[in-house]
C-alpha cells in the first residue's frame, strides 16, 4: 500500500508538473475534459459544448498522451475517472474559475466599472482583525474589487515585487528596501494539546519549559523562513529540548493531528477559536510572541493603501474584544527592521 501511494503522489506530482509547463495543452482541453468528467458521457458532454463527439474524443486523447496518463475509463459507463483524471479535474477547475475571475475583474477595469486591490495574506491573520477590516473597507470603497490571495509571508514580498498583490498581512519580518513593513502588533502565542494529555488538565497560561521532551508540529513546511521558524527560534530561545518536530503545511492540518493525539503545536492565539476537540493553554512568556505585518510596495502612495491604514487604525481605537485577548499592547507604526 505504501508503494503504491507513493507512486500515486510521483504520478499527480507529474500532472500538476506537466499541467503548468506543457506547450500543447490549452484551455480549450481543460474545458473539454471537465465537461466529460462533470456529464460522465462523451455524448451529452458533445452537446453541451455544442461540437461533434469524434472531435472532443480527440482533444481528450491528445491530452492523456501529453500528461502520460489515462484520465478516463472509457470502457464504463457512465465514464469514470482515473485516480489521475479526479486530481486532473480539480486541478482543472481551479485554473479555469480563476481564467473566469480574471476575464471579470480585467473587463471591470477596462470599462472603469472597478478599481481591483490585490491583498496577500496568511491564514492565520484570518482569526484576527482581518475579516473586520475586510468589511470595513467594502463599506468605505465599494467601487472596489478586492481579490484575496492567500500566500505564505515570504512569497508575499515577491508578490508585491512582481505587482501581482498590492498589500499583505503576514507574520515574516524582512529586511528587503523594494517593500515596507510595519508591525501592527505582536501576537500572544498559545499552544494547542490533545484533550487526554496532562497539559490540559489547566487553562492558565503553560509555563513554557513544560514543553521540553514533547513531540511539536509546526506548519508552515515550505517556503521558508516561516511561522515554524518563529516558533523554533522562540523554544530554543526558552532552552525547550523537543522530542520530535512534525512539519506539515497548514495550520489546519497541524491542529488536526493534535486533535488526533500526534503531538502540540504552537500557534498564534486568535487560532484558538479553530477547533473545540483540542485543549489551548497561552505560553507564559511575554517573549513567545508573533507579529502581525502590514507589507507594501516602497514609496506606493495609493490612496487604498492609506485608507487600510486609517481603517487599521479606527478598528485598534474601538478595542475589539480580540485585540485584548490576544495581543501585547499594539506596537507604534513603524518600519520593521
Amino acid at each position: 500500500m505504501y508503494n503504491a501511494f507513493c507512486a500515486a503522489a510521483y504520478r499527480s506530482g507529474m500532472i500538476i508538473h506537466r499541467l503548468f509547463s506543457p506547450p500543447d495543452m490549452d484551455l480549450r482541453q481543460l474545458r473539454y475534459f471537465v465537461a466529460v468528467a462533470r456529464e460522465r458521457n462523451f455524448t451529452r458532454a458533445a452537446e453541451q459544448l455544442h461540437i461533434a463527439q469524434p472531435p472532443l474524443s480527440r482533444q481528450i486523447q491528445l491530452l492523456e498522451e501529453e500528461l502520460g496518463v489515462p484520465l478516463l475509463i472509457r470502457n464504463s459507463r457512465p465514464v469514470q475517472m482515473t485516480d489521475a483524471g479526479r486530481l486532473f479535474y480539480e486541478q482543472a477547475m481551479q485554473i479555469l474559475g480563476r481564467v473566469e475571475q480574471m476575464q471579470a475583474a480585467t473587463r471591470r477595469v477596462g470599462l472603469h466599472q472597478r478599481s481591483v486591490l490585490s491583498i496577500g495574506f496568511v491564514a492565520s491573520t484570518l482569526y484576527g482583525g482581518l475579516p473586520t477590516l475586510m468589511r470595513k473597507l467594502r463599506e468605505a470603497a465599494p467601487e472596489l474589487d478586492i481579490q484575496m490571495v492567500e500566500l505564505m509571508s515570504v512569497q508575499q514580498i515577491e508578490a508585491l515585487k512582481e505587482g501581482r498583490i498590492d498589500i499583505g498581512f503576514g507574520r515574516v519580518r524582512h529586511s528587503d528596501p523594494n517593500v515596507t513593513g510595519i508591525v501592527l502588533r505582536e501576537e500572544r502565542l498559545a499552544v494547542a494539546v490533545p484533550i487526554g494529555s496532562p497539559l490540559a488538565q489547566a487553562d492558565t497560561p503553560l509555563p513554557i519549559e513544560q514543553l521540553n521532551g514533547q513531540k511539536l508540529i509546526v506548519y508552515p513546511k515550505e517556503p521558508r523562513p516561516s511561522f515554524a521558524d518563529q516558533v523554533l527560534s522562540t523554544l530554543n530561545g526558552h532552552g525547550v529540548q523537543l522530542g520530535e518536530v512534525l512539519e506539515v503545511r497548514e495550520i489546519q492540518t497541524a491542529v488536526g493531528l493534535v486533535a488526533a493525539e500526534f503531538g502540540v503545536c504552537v500557534i498564534p492565539s486568535s487560532a484558538r477559536q479553530m477547533r473545540q476537540d483540542v485543549h489551548y493553554r497561552l505560553l507564559d512568556s511575554e517573549r513567545a510572541t508573533s507579529p502581525v505585518i502590514l507589507n507594501h510596495r516602497a514609496n506606493d502612495t495609493s490612496k487604498y493603501i492609506e485608507l487600510i491604514k486609517q481603517l487599521i487604525d479606527e478598528i485598534y481605537a474601538e478595542r475589539p474584544a480580540w485585540l485584548d485577548a490576544h495581543n501585547l499592547p499594539r506596537v507604534r507604526k513603524g518600519r520593521h527592521s
